[in-house]
């Protein structure tokens, strides 16, 4: 853009990026410092919501991100030729930063049980496992409503103020959309160490936990870590929907750039896809399928090594019954051995599909395009498989990670001693959704929005290959 655009000194619009993530980490650190505990132990009181004090950090956050997000645009987006194309920018990375909040508030509202969602859910399991995970799916397919949404604003608003900025090129014509766009996302990830930091809080709250239980700590303590534990659970959530909302935007420019690629190195125009060329619908169509085979893969993959987990708990069971009274130490090491291993194993036959596919459809369509004497039908094919595969991998992801939290919370709000509390039916019912759950929100949900990047970037660096 700076060159086409001839700006005199390009320096600044190129180390724009570096300066916006140094900020992050300065001001995510004054963030995670400003939190602070305003309970006095000494006196016997209620315990506070360990979300409202991490929600503190983050708006502390993100007025820092947005004062310095707009210092950072004056200083290094400020050119001659168009003097308030800063101000614009500055806007861009203003919905970006509202984005990445808007889209922490819709997950915490879908999976925290402080919320309906979560408390209709749960008062589903009261009649059954199945009514359960009717809910849970439900609930989760419901949850890509607003996050789309605000996707959708958030890319068309940050294009059009990049492209009306006043960046003209040689011939008039506005070019800072893409810029715009680009400078958004930033501004979503202006506060990535503190969503990261938040996703932290999750596992520990999660393993403590998991000890204070093994470890047979009294009723009072195992009430704590799982008050910690439900907000872990939200903050994991709200991670994964952050990381989705910034792999849509980041997918939208590597699309911009892989058309760009295309048209350089066949030094023709190649602005547009036409899906109606039947070719380019079926890459399309591939693009999609190609989300829904990685998450069955993964989802399986969980599943058959759970199986040989239970296998392996039984088999211990059997031969050292004084493991249930306390008498024996089971075998963990066996346990960790068959999880670890399955967990690299398991994830090479979807990862190759992650690699293979595109390259392997792009040098097809390639050869038939030749053939036909269609010349660039390989890179309108791969254009297409692109963009299904990142539109389908949003839905998906979103829906996966916000149906994994909100049965997960489901089941920590009736551990509340809510509709009968642990041990009863309502409770039996809300761990089946849990165990379907985990595989969702930790498995194939998580790997979804680096499946977005990838191919993004696969496409990218082949981009000769399908010409």
């Amino acid at each position: 853009m700076a060159q086409r655009c001839k700006i005199e000194d390009p320096s600044g619009f190129i180390l724009f990026p570096l300066v916006v993530h140094s900020f992050d980490l300065v001001i995510s650190s004054i963030g995670i410092l400003s939190i602070r505990s305003t309970r006095d132990s000494s006196v016997k009181a209620p315990i506070e919501d360990p979300m409202a004090i991490l929600q503190k950090g983050y708006s502390v956050t993100i007025v820092l991100a947005v004062l310095t997000f707009g210092g950072s645009t004056r200083w290094l987006l400020y050119t001659e030729q168009a003097p308030s194309a800063w101000l614009n920018f500055a806007l861009c990375g203003l919905v970006g930063i509202i984005t990445a909040y808007v889209f922490v508030w819709i997950t915490k509202y879908y999976t925290d049980y402080k919320h309906e969602p979560v408390r209709t859910l749960a008062l589903s399991s009261s009649t059954g496992h199945g009514t359960n995970i009717i809910a849970g799916v439900s609930l989760g397919l419901e949850s890509t409503a607003l996050p789309v949404l605000v996707i959708s604003v958030s890319i068309i608003s940050a294009f059009w103020l990049g492209h009306t900025s006043g960046l003209v090129d040689e011939t008039g014509s506005p070019n800072g959309g893409l810029f715009g766009t680009a400078v958004a996302t930033m501004g979503m990830l202006s506060t990535a160490a503190y969503i990261l930091t938040m996703d932290m809080f999750g596992p520990i709250a999660d393993n403590a936990g998991g000890i204070v239980e093994m470890s047979q700590q009294p009723e009072s303590v195992r009430e704590i870590t799982d008050v910690l534990d439900a907000v872990g659970n939200t903050t994991k959530a709200t991670t994964k929907g952050f990381a989705i909302g910034s792999a849509a935007l980041a997918s939208f420019l590597l699309f911009s750039a892989y058309m760009d690629e295309v048209a350089s190195f066949a030094n023709e125009s190649f602005k547009q896809v036409d899906i109606a060329i039947p070719e380019v619908f079926v890459g399309g169509l591939l693009g999609s399928m190609l989300i829904f085979l990685f998450s069955a893969w993964a989802c399986s993959a969980v599943g058959r090594t759970a199986q040989e987990v239970v296998k392996e708990v039984r088999r211990q069971f059997i031969e050292r019954p004084g493991i249930m009274d306390y008498k024996e130490k089971p075998d963990y090491g066996r346990c960790v051995a068959i999880v670890a291993s399955a967990s690299l194993r398991e994830m090479i036959k979807p990862g190759a599909l992650a690699i293979i596919s595109p390259i392997v459809v792009g040098f097809l369509f390639r050869v038939l395009g030749h053939y036909t004497g269609h010349p660039l039908l390989g890179a309108k094919v791969v254009a297409a498989m692109l963009m299904f595969a990142t539109v389908s991998g949003i839905l998906m992801a979103l829906f996966l990670n916000t149906a994994g939290g909100a049965w997960d919370n489901a089941k920590k709000f009736i551990e509340t001693g809510a509709l009968g509390g642990k041990g009863s039916d309502s409770h039996k019912a809300a761990i089946t959704g849990d165990t379907v759950g985990d595989p969702f929100k930790d498995t194939a949900g998580p790997s979804l929005h680096v499946l977005i990047k990838m191919l993004a970037t696969i496409t990218l660096v082949m981009a000769p290959v399908f010409l």
